[in-house]
């Protein structure tokens, strides 16, 4: 069967959301749950020298204070707490007395009550033999890694680059980042039916499970992770969280169930996030604009102990017909915990800086930053010189100008002024997202009264994976969205893939449309003839069979069956963005239009349009959502996130919501989206590729390319402050 357009259909899950009834892993209850609460290292680097518990055990309702010297048997186990399944240098807190990084948890308070965990908790009192640490990129003690990595390289850069008539070399820098999502990472652990079951919103709860039991010494299938909803994911969530074993362990010595909701101002200090970078971009160009070579250099900071390395380089030199290219990528290592993957990880940087190069390089040309990339589309990866499964990046360009109205743009800056005396400033900036995916193995039951169960890999961390699933479904077998079942998530139901790098919806949907499909066939075979158009769940009735169950498992391109075996054993097994006989990416064009007061240098973003080519669109409505909030992460990153780092003790200074600052409702004008729509037939059955993260991917750059237009000022460095256009 040919995939259909899809229907614009509300989320599968909407009204269990908005009536409360979809319950979060922090949710779950149980009876006899007991609340911890860690007590965090007020050091950056040294030792433990003593824990003085007694008075936190005065607490009424305390039950237990547990220290190193209660978890010392935890094994550290490289392959759980490194990024993606990677393997790292490795290091669990609360396993010695050691202290690598200020906030790590030194304690854990267990309680019958949270009121009675938290005041515990401040109760415990720490004494520490501190070390010299250096936690920025800059520090002195900050130790670069001794040679650089060149991922990429294509031609002579260098020597293109020294000849050629138009060049550039600028650096951008990017600050630390944090994710902030609204549902906190918590960890619930609890005996049932005598498996130790962990809850906890992961992108990952085979890998997390595995890597928990690892960690523990239980075998594998005695413990069951469980991630109903992920809430906010964006990558903070697909690794094993810092108190997540601490938690499990404190269950399993206790025999009750324990609960652990981490504070906002923890997560600043234990969870990963984006960590700083300088990106240094020469480009050069004929007079025509053509791009002749492209020199891309990335430092990118890491801790001391674990294995995030730099990406930066692996997609821009994909973006355009660059004659040459050539990538070096360095790491600083620094006493912080350990940064990883936030939306568009590597991607929304390196777009930032090359994007913001290209603008420049416009201006230097006297070209409009849209004909150039124009000049410069290619149907060919430049690296591999494979084409690509499809690339429509020049109609998302075409069609945003058209809907953005980009012709009203000048080169020369602050010629567009708004009745009140605004500047205007109109910017472009593209991006691009690799279309992975990933193996998954699915149980699909059809009841003739059209209840639909479907068992699958996938986690829903708000990006709309159920509809997606549901999508196939509803297309192949005419089912009732209202009598769908979609379990996902849980490793009780079927082997869960970790669900990210925006390969969720790029697996889901081939695994659930196989399934589907499957079904048909084997009720045709048992009907003895091809089915009609009637819904499935009709036909089925007709034979007086109760129900029609199938399994299937699917493996991607350029990968056999030992993918599902590695599946089914907790381990990340992805592939793409190249495959046998093609490159496969997301594409798209962000158009974005700012006002800036002149006196006081406020910049309000009025109006994004944002144009993608991600295949088929599996549902307009959470399409839409993914790109409006790529963009709105994107105002974020150029106008208002940034990390204060305090070198005298090594910690966030702003570690929350009133200081670490977000856009809100009244910094977000008019969004636009629009798609491009066309399936991706020889990526996978269902034509799909990924959404979540490429919506991100450009929008900052954009918004910094109409800052400059409105001003003049060409702001290279992330966020852009008030002070910066004054």
């Amino acid at each position: 069967m040919t995939p259909n357009r899809n229907a614009d259909r509300p989320r599968i899950d909407a009204h269990e959301k908005v009536l409360g009834r979809a319950l979060y892993a922090a949710d779950q209850p149980f009876p006899g749950l007991l609340h911890a609460m860690t007590v965090p290292a007020t050091i950056a680097k040294g030792r433990i020298l003593s824990i003085d518990t007694a008075a936190a055990l005065q607490v009424p309702g305390v039950v237990r204070v547990f220290t190193h010297n209660d978890f010392s048997q935890i094994r550290t186990t490289p392959a759980a707490r490194g990024a993606y399944g990677q393997p790292g240098k490795g290091y669990q807190p609360m396993t010695g007395p050691q202290v690598r990084h200020r906030g790590e948890p030194v304690a854990l308070v267990v309680a019958e009550t949270l009121e009675a965990a938290v005041e515990g908790a401040e109760a415990v009192t720490v004494r520490y033999a501190e070390e010299p640490f250096g936690a920025r990129m800059d520090d002195d003690l900050a130790a670069p890694e001794p040679e650089a990595v060149s991922p990429l390289a294509s031609g002579d850069a260098d020597a293109v680059f020294a000849s050629a008539p138009h060049t550039i070399d600028v650096e951008y820098r990017h600050p630390q980042q944090h994710h902030n999502p609204i549902e906190l990472i918590s960890t619930t652990a609890a005996f049932e039916d005598g498996t130790l079951r962990i809850y906890e919103g992961t992108q990952s709860a085979a890998a997390f499970a595995g890597g928990l039991a690892g960690m523990m010494g239980m075998e594998p299938q005695a413990l069951r992770g469980v991630s109903p909803y992920t809430g906010g994911g964006f990558g903070q969530k697909n690794g094993v969280q810092e108190q997540s074993v601490l938690v499990a362990s404190a269950a399993l010595l206790l025999r009750r169930p324990v609960k652990l909701v981490m504070p906002r101002g923890q997560l600043f200090h234990t969870a990963s996030y984006r960590p700083q970078s300088r990106h240094r971009v020469r480009l050069a160009a004929d007079g025509d604009g053509r791009l002749l070579a492209g020199i891309y250099e990335t430092v990118q900071q890491n801790s001391r102990y674990d294995g995030f390395g730099s990406d930066h380089g692996a997609t821009p030199p994909r973006m355009y017909g660059y004659g040459a290219w050539r990538g070096r990528e360095r790491i600083v290592r620094v006493d912080t915990q350990t940064p990883g993957h936030q939306r568009a990880p590597h991607e929304h940087p390196a777009s930032h800086a090359t994007e913001c190069a290209l603008d420049e390089l416009a201006g230097a040309l006297g070209m409009d930053p849209v004909a150039l990339r124009l000049a410069n589309d290619t149907q060919r990866d430049p690296i591999t010189g494979k084409p690509f499964s499809s690339r429509h990046l020049a109609d998302c360009l075409r069609r945003g100008a058209a809907l953005f109205g980009w012709g009203r743009r000048t080169n020369q800056p602050g010629a567009l002024v708004a009745e009140n005396g605004d500047r205007i400033g109109l910017g472009v900036a593209c991006g691009s997202y690799k279309a992975a995916m990933t193996p998954s193995v699915t149980t699909l039951r059809l009841s003739a009264g059209g209840q639909c169960r479907i068992a699958t890999s996938g986690h829903e961390m708000g990006q709309g994976i159920r509809s997606v699933i549901a999508a196939e479904l509803i297309d192949v077998l005419g089912v009732d969205p209202d009598k769908l079942d979609i379990r996902i998530g849980d490793t009780g139901h079927a082997p869960q893939h970790l669900t990210a790098g925006s390969w969720g919806a790029g697996s889901a949907a081939p695994a659930a449309r196989a399934a589907a499909l499957k079904l048909r066939e084997e009720l045709s075979q048992l009907t003895g003839a091809g089915l009609s158009d009637e819904p499935v769940p009709v036909q089925l009735a007709r034979t007086r069979r109760p129900y029609l169950e199938v399994s299937v498992d699917t493996v991607p391109l350029g990968k056999d069956r030992q993918a599902i075996e590695q599946l089914r054993r907790g381990m990340p097994v992805t592939t793409g963005p190249e495959y046998p006989d093609f490159l496969a990416f997301s594409w798209i064009a962000h158009f974005a239009e700012v006002h800036v007061e002149p006196s006081t240098g406020r910049v309000r973003v009025r109006r994004v349009v944002s144009v993608a080519d991600c295949g088929r669109v599996m549902n307009r409505r959470t399409a839409e959502s993914q790109v409006r909030g790529g963009v709105v992460w994107g105002i974020g990153a150029a106008l208002r996130e940034a990390a204060e780092c305090d070198p005298r003790f090594g910690g966030v200074l702003n570690n929350d919501l009133a200081e670490y600052v977000l856009p809100v409702n009244a910094d977000i004008g008019a969004i636009d989206v629009d798609f491009i729509d066309e399936p991706d037939s020889r990526l996978n059955p269902s034509g799909v590729k990924g959404l979540g993260e490429v919506a991100m991917v450009g929008a900052a750059a954009a918004i910094v390319n109409a800052v400059h237009n409105a001003t003049g000022k060409r702001i290279r460095h992330l966020p852009i402050r008030i002070e910066d256009l004054l």
